[in-house]
């Protein structure tokens, strides 16, 4: 049975599409089968709306998503995501989104993983006063006042801590998502699923970058390498879990492939990235800290303290647990890649991000290691795919019915 919903509860909800007058209904709201026509033509509106926007053109990650969704791009994912085992698939029903705080837009790519695989969605945006939230929003109302019938499987919420409302929308959930980390999950799991209710969290995480450092000098327009490297990471200070905290350089002219690699990044941080004097005392306290339990670590001379590089004379199992952020980085030379297995065994440990060749990381994974779930070029890390942290999401969010 539903928890019983607190009517004072609807009051603590700000509703960013929809009303109180659809949490009642939500139950019961039919599943669609992946990628409904209905659910494509409803998305490319939003990309379209999205790609008129003057206030979203200011945004590259709205740009992004707007592409995403628009019916070419969802057409291909249809076709990429087509089972042919005679079963009919419909989604699973109702999906309670928890988005992450730390990335504006990723809720939306949560928002849509559902809507694709056929279900109606419930959203916890950021509680950060994010403008790309707001500009999606207004979008995804002016779409739905032609849209009528998709309204039920749109809902888009605002809330603080409140365990009574996670029971609520947890108690009603097919399936849950979890974002931001493991805080949030625990907080979460305080809010008991039915139990025919699945879950699917995105945990802490952290990402490093495999750079070839012959590879890289090779490379013609490294501007766009400092670009790519600065989308990855400082574009969201570092924070997101896909953003590299450890460069892996390997190749034979190394220490060349890093004064120019570093120089263009510091050039590219000067002129964009907000630098606070606070960040200055976090990168600081965090080399104090690895120096003191990993002897011969280097700290490497800098013009300032926007980006902070830290050597480290090997790879430990501990080192992620001295992560920074906002331009801090740890550096090694290495010459197997072997030599991170212990490193990327880790289940926190995510994406790589490299440059040179992708399959020179395949050793590694094909020694069984329960890290890494995606190995993608410098600039990429932020895309985002249907399978996510080794999870399916159409496979997950729907369900197969056997027709004999």
């Amino acid at each position: 049975m539903p928890t019983i919903l607190d009517p004072d509860a609807l009051e603590r909800i700000t509703y960013l599409t929809g009303s109180a007058s659809i949490v009642p209904g939500l139950s019961s709201t039919p599943a669609r089968v992946p990628f409904d026509d209905g659910v494509v033509d409803f998305l490319n509106e939003v990309s379209r709306e999205l790609m008129r926007d003057r206030a979203a053109k200011a945004y590259p990650d709205l740009i992004t998503f707007g592409f995403w969704i628009r019916k070419s791009s969802v057409r291909k994912l249809k076709e990429r995501f087509k089972v042919d085992d005679g079963a009919l698939r419909l989604g699973r029903g109702l999906v309670f989104h928890v988005a992450p705080s730390n990335v504006p837009v990723n809720f939306a790519y949560s928002l849509a993983a559902g809507l694709l695989s056929g279900n109606a969605n419930v959203v916890r945006v950021p509680s950060r006063d994010f403008p790309q939230v707001e500009i999606l929003a207004d979008v995804f109302r002016k779409v739905l006042a032609d849209h009528e019938e998709m309204k039920p499987y749109v809902l888009l919420l605002r809330y603080g801590r409140d365990k009574d409302i996670n029971d609520w929308f947890s108690s009603i959930a097919d399936v849950r998502i979890v974002w931001g980390g493991d805080r949030t999950i625990a907080e979460l799991r305080k809010s008991e699923l039915p139990p025919r209710s699945g879950e699917i969290t995105f945990a802490d995480r952290y990402s490093l970058a495999v750079i070839d450092s012959d590879s890289y000098l090779a490379i013609g327009d490294k501007a766009k390498v400092a670009e790519d490297f600065y989308n990855d990471t400082l574009s969201f200070d570092q924070n997101a879990c896909t953003s590299p905290r450890i460069i892996v350089w390997t190749g034979k002219q190394i220490e060349r492939a890093k004064k120019i690699f570093w120089e263009k990044e510091h050039e590219l941080a000067a002129k964009k990235y907000a630098f606070q004097a606070i960040q200055s005392v976090d990168k600081l306290t965090k080399s104090y800290l690895i120096a003191a339990v990993e002897p011969g670590v280097k700290i490497e001379a800098r013009p300032d303290n926007r980006i902070v590089r830290v050597t480290v004379p090997k790879i430990t199992n501990y080192l992620m647990d001295y992560r920074g952020s906002g331009g801090y980085f740890y550096e090694y030379n290495c010459e197997d890649i072997l030599e991170i297995r212990e490193l990327c065994g880790d289940k926190r440990c995510q994406t790589i991000a490299y440059i040179g060749d992708g399959k020179a990381v395949l050793p590694l994974i094909r020694t069984g290691i329960k890290g890494i779930d995606r190995v993608v070029p410098m600039g990429k890390t932020m895309d985002f795919d249907l399978i996510w942290d080794g999870y399916n999401l159409p496979a997950l969010l729907s369900r197969a019915i056997v027709l004999a």
